[in-house]
């Protein structure tokens, strides 16, 4: 039972919930912006874009091709918004955080995996690396 409960309070696992959890919320906050704001200023541009409707009947078998490309607006508005309200401004947020950083690590010279500056042999091709000359 010990091992158990500590395969339960590990810390992938817990922190696999919180991140399962702030997604779903996130998820929907998404879907409610978009539904809220982006529809309807589609819907003054060029009309609701709802087209669940639409099928094709080929000797008597049905295809709702509507639902998938009512879907598919879905999807590129939603990454749209992900990206342009989400994923930019905190692209430019870390780069603007990391700006006053020290390095702390290098590309080895044969395998190009990051490894720390003053390194003298790479972790992961095992190679010899000249040390970078450390300034005073």
């Amino acid at each position: 039972m010990g091992g158990f409960k500590k395969f339960l309070f590990r810390g992938n696992l817990v922190d696999l919930a919180v991140a399962f959890v702030v997604g779903a919320a996130f998820a929907s906050l998404v879907k409610d912006f978009a539904n809220s704001f982006i529809t309807p200023l589609i819907a003054l541009i060029g009309g609701k874009p709802d087209y669940t409707r639409l099928s094709l009947t080929v000797d008597g078998t049905t295809f709702p091709y509507g639902v998938f490309v009512t879907s598919a607006i879905a999807f590129f508005i939603t990454s749209a918004i992900v990206y342009f309200l989400v994923v930019l401004p905190t692209a430019k947020l870390i780069e603007r955080m990391d700006r006053g950083k020290e390095a702390t690590e290098r590309e080895c010279p044969e395998c190009l995996a990051e490894i720390p500056i003053k390194a003298r042999r790479c972790r992961f091709c095992t190679s010899e690396i000249v040390p970078l000359a450390q300034t005073p």
